[in-house]
């Protein structure tokens, strides 16, 4: 039954000023005539009920969101059920398999244009359609950022993807995939037929990467109603979320839930442990870090590896694990892993989400009916599954992800006694994806199973955008003795899908004068995970002569900028470590509250 809303509250809707503004009766008809011309009634506008906009990100040119245009419909029935009036529109898409040189570029351009969306119109309140990786923590940054009343629902991961009775996990099986290609034992066909079946419905990635980590964080950080993140996209179960979600919006505005209210510093540690739960992307530090500093509350890579580092791995899952998608969703969701960190004491019991009530209320004792996918606190895959925040004269943070190293790693360069959790190698440097591509498999690098390739000009200025290319393939003649996987290092990132163990988001990057830019293949680079340390082996008077050198020659060299938004980006945009905000965006928090309705347009 729809809320019946008191005067108070009527009046307080933002759309009033829009539609029914007895003190500005030539602006309330400009405003109204034309938004009736499709139909809509002067009494749907007028008569007190709140416009709840939907932020639509399916199309056609962004298949992981696609499904989102099938999902409306039943938003909207939510919405009118409890007497709301449903406006759906469209912002800009982001799809990271397709966008070049980077879907990364357009995170923040999706969030200013729902900024201004979002305050210049007669909205009470959004619901945000996520999905794919970078749409997720845009739409959210944005809510933010305004701070009316939004909550998100996810599209959902796909169906899994089998081949040959395995499974095959997005994102996951191409790593592979290119291992095989380089080893000579795939072809091109079988190449192509292999990454395609991991593909099989709508939805966004099936594995545990970005995309499933940061729904499965929007439902831990309380922006979600339980239970939405994991529902795969073709599951009847996932139409029925819309429906509650554009329910729930409306009484959300009568209650004046705001993000400000939800997204607290508790709210940001719970996440951060849930996300070493679930063996969550090394992206996750970017888009959480970017929008604590859209809502104002202090978090950093430090806080990560202090919050999250012990915390075990309990999810079954690609790319840390064997399952896929709908396991995880069968076997509890993020419920149930919120179920077991609560067991351990680990989850604050004062962080409210979007649907009133706390994350420790919504899931206490929705422990999992299956412990081979999400495995008991005491009785987990990894012990200390989440990351390690590195610093050193490469650079100031860089993010290592434990849950992902593989026993063959962690025998050939953490397992030395006489120097355990560390190790030394030779460093060869590429500057960006083509030169890595064009160079690796050449005998004259004479890269060995002690090599640490590292990737540079790939960060938010250099590439720009920062570019998912750090996940570098050994040469084809290593793969083919069995060496799977080399130390890789870069101010890039890497996807969410890949086991690859990188240490990644090096920041500051290259471009702006990081460490990285100093070093020279051929130097000596020790990384030790004890000491959370990673230094190029090469003197200080070595360090600032290189520093000299580069200077006076105009820096780093990168590409030059295709777009205007990648030059205006480029001049405004912060580290990887920073969450790669706009720096002249963070100072504008909670704009409708500090700023009140806009200046009307005639």
């Amino acid at each position: 039954m729809a809320h019946i809303p008191s005067k108070a509250q009527i009046d307080r809707l933002r759309s009033r000023a829009w539609f029914n503004n007895p003190a500005n009766i030539d602006m309330t008809a400009i405003y109204i005539e034309r938004t009736m011309n499709f139909g809509l009634s002067r009494d749907e506008l007028q008569s007190g009920r709140p416009i709840i906009g939907i932020a639509q990100t399916g199309s056609d040119i962004a298949p992981c969101n696609r499904h989102h245009l099938e999902l409306a419909p039943r938003i909207r029935d939510g919405i009118r059920e409890m007497g709301g009036v449903p406006f759906e529109f469209p912002i800009h898409p982001i799809q990271e398999t397709c966008k070049r040189p980077t879907a990364s570029l357009d995170r923040n351009l999706q969030y200013l244009s729902l900024v201004e969306i979002l305050y210049g119109y007669p909205l009470d309140a959004v619901v945000l359609t996520t999905g794919c990786d970078k749409t997720t923590p845009a739409q959210i940054m944005a809510a933010a950022t305004v701070d009316i009343p939004a909550i998100a629902l996810s599209g959902g991961p796909m169906l899994n993807g089998w081949h040959n009775n395995e499974r095959t996990g997005s994102g996951t099986i191409l790593w592979a995939a290119r291992q095989m290609l380089a080893a000579g034992k795939l072809d091109d066909k079988g190449f192509v037929e292999l990454v395609a079946s991991s593909a099989p419905s709508a939805g966004h990635c099936n594995t545990m990467g970005t995309a499933s980590t940061m729904n499965s964080l929007a439902e831990a950080l309380g922006m979600s109603l339980p239970g939405c993140a994991a529902i795969p996209a073709p599951y009847r179960d996932r139409y029925e979320m819309a429906y509650l979600t554009g329910r729930r919006i409306v009484d959300m505005v009568w209650e004046d839930l705001t993000p400000s209210k939800v997204l607290t510093r508790a709210a940001f540690e719970n996440a951060i442990k849930v996300n070493s739960a679930i063996g969550g992307s090394t992206n996750a530090p970017i888009h959480l870090n970017a929008i604590a500093r859209h809502i104002g509350v202090k978090l950093d890579n430090d806080d990560w590896e202090k919050l999250g580092y012990d915390i075990p791995l309990l999810v079954n899952m690609q790319p840390a694990g064997e399952y896929l998608g709908e396991e995880y969703y069968r076997a509890g969701g993020v419920p149930a892993v919120v179920a077991e960190l609560i067991k351990a004491g680990k989850i604050d019991k004062s962080h409210l989400t979007v649907n009133g009530r706390t994350l420790h209320e919504n899931c206490e004792g929705r422990f999992t009916n299956n412990p081979k996918v999400i495995l008991p606190y005491a009785k987990p895959m990894r012990k200390q599954a989440g990351f390690l925040n590195l610093k050193g004269n490469l650079f100031d943070s860089g993010i290592m992800k434990m849950s992902v190293i593989s026993e063959e790693f962690r025998k050939r360069y953490l397992s030395n006694p006489k120097d355990p959790m560390a190790f030394e190698g030779k460093a060869i440097v590429f500057d960006g994806p083509e030169d890595y591509h064009h160079r690796i498999d050449d005998p004259k690098l004479k890269i060995d199973e002690n090599t640490m390739l590292f990737m540079r000009g790939a960060g938010p200025v250099g590439y720009p955008g920062a570019a998912e290319v750090v996940n570098m393939r050994p040469p084809s003649y290593l793969i083919k003795k069995g060496i799977t996987s080399l130390p890789c290092i870069g101010d890039g990132r890497q996807s969410g899908t890949s086991g690859s163990p990188s240490i990644l988001n090096a920041s500051p990057e290259a471009a702006t004068g990081g460490g990285l830019a100093l070093l020279k293949s051929g130097d000596r680079v020790r990384i030790d995970l004890k000491k959370r340390t990673a230094n190029m082996l090469v003197s200080d008077a070595e360090i600032a002569k290189r520093r000299a050198e580069l200077e006076a020659a105009g820096g780093y060299k990168y590409p030059p900028s295709q777009t205007p938004w990648q030059e205006i980006q480029r001049g405004i945009v912060d580290e990887l470590s920073n969450g790669m905000v706009l720096k002249p965006a963070v100072k504008y928090q909670k704009i409708h509250k500090t700023f009140g309705v806009p200046r009307d347009n005639h």
